[in-house]
């Protein structure tokens, strides 16, 4: 089909949740390119939004979700699954968590970690307890209850009233946080770097009193790392930055390289707060979805793909200070290794962001002021200069 018949029939059958899309469709990629239905080439700066961490056609994943399709897509958890059993066990020993529940998506296992952390206070006779306090921008889910916990009303407005139980406070603001917290509350959530509203890491310092105020108060500890984890900050997992373990943390987009699964991950005192019964997922932790996110943990480590984010994270982080000096259109970049953030001068993100397309590179925009790069983990300096050269014709075109 071409893309005028897709449009038509996307106008006439798909629900309008998604507006004015970009005008392509993509047929294939390899790599850091996709190509359109005319064969025309994007190099990809946003990554299907965090989740392309390996690219397109990564052979490992490739291979992985080729073999383990011709065996057995799905059987459900009712029986033992070898990739399920095999992947929460890669995780587990390369994190802090001792245990992992798989789901579907971020938003599910953002779910799961709310049921977590309220069950856990509840089967130690604490009721009571079960408020959780996130931050003003945060972005949790599109769930009742994970838009709830999101710090942003344009998610919450529409579907009030909500799920009570949830507070949000200013980030980096520790004083604030610590008057939030009262008999009710139970744990206290938060993305290392949140990414939705414009990509705000928060501070080390922060996240430290922070651990130290769950301590204090015996309160529970959650990163959301959904968008972080998975060697999108330079580390495997975000929280690494911080020296500070959580009680329990999320996994989604990065982890199944496209195929969707998201993960649960807590330490034992925690996990064991769920009993049989208590919680569950009829797609989660199939056989397919964990076959892809063995592959893609597989790649992380033996291509020290973490690593490589980090570096050229930094790479990029300079060429882009260098174009801010240079330029003076652009206000800030900030970020923490693939995860960019460039804040402009002028409310012109969308038109930047059409403009690099037109160019032949996706980036995304938030909001009217900022420009957001997520690229695959597989991004070369090569890459980094020919993106930097585009933005820096589109910038100065302004």
């Amino acid at each position: 089909m071409d893309l005028q018949e897709i449009m038509k029939m996307d106008s006439e059958y798909y629900m309008n949740t998604f507006g004015a899309r970009t005008q392509v469709c993509f047929q294939y990629g390899k790599g850091m390119r996709l190509y359109d239905t005319l064969g025309r080439q994007y190099c990809d700066f946003l990554g299907g939004i965090a989740v392309n961490a390996l690219g397109y056609g990564h052979p490992t994943l490739v291979e992985a979700v080729r073999s383990q399709a011709e065996k057995l897509i799905h059987c459900s958890s009712l029986y033992y699954i070898e990739s399920q059993a095999k992947l929460a066990k890669m995780l587990a020993d390369n994190s802090c968590a001792d245990r992992v529940f798989f789901a579907n998506s971020g938003a599910e296992a953002n779910e799961g970690a709310i049921k977590l952390a309220r069950i856990y206070f509840k089967k130690k006779d604490m009721p009571q307890k079960y408020g959780i306090i996130t931050l003003k921008k945060s972005f949790h889910g599109r769930t009742l209850t994970t838009v709830a916990a999101t710090g942003q009303e344009k998610y919450k407005e529409p579907y009030a009233p909500l799920i009570p139980g949830f507070k949000h406070v200013p980030i980096n603001d520790i004083e604030a946080l610590r008057q939030a917290v009262d008999k009710k509350t139970c744990a206290i959530m938060m993305e290392p770097v949140q990414g939705e509203s414009g990509v705000h890491p928060l501070d080390v310092g922060y996240v430290t009193a922070v651990r130290k105020l769950c301590d204090e108060k015996g309160l529970l500890l959650i990163f959301d790392e959904i968008q972080t984890g998975m060697g999108r900050t330079g580390k495997l997992f975000a929280y690494e930055h911080y020296g500070v373990e959580p009680d329990i943390f999320t996994l989604a987009k990065a982890l199944g390289g496209g195929v969707p699964i998201g993960a649960l991950c807590a330490k034992e005192s925690v996990a064991q707060a769920f009993s049989p019964g208590d919680h569950g997922s009829t797609f989660g932790g199939n056989p397919l979805a964990c076959a892809a996110g063995l592959a893609v943990m597989e790649a992380m480590l033996t291509q020290e793909l973490p690593s490589n984010a980090e570096k050229m994270g930094s790479y990029l982080m300079g060429k882009l200070l260098e174009l801010k000096n240079r330029l003076g259109i652009i206000t800030e970049v900030r970020g923490l290794g693939l995860m960019v953030g460039i804040e402009l001068e002028q409310e012109k993100a969308p038109e930047v962001k059409n403009k690099l397309f037109e160019q032949g590179f996706l980036v995304g925009s938030v909001g009217m002021s900022v420009i957001r790069l997520l690229p695959p983990l597989i991004i070369t300096e090569e890459d980094i200069d020919a993106f930097v050269k585009a933005l820096e014709q589109v910038l100065t075109s302004l």
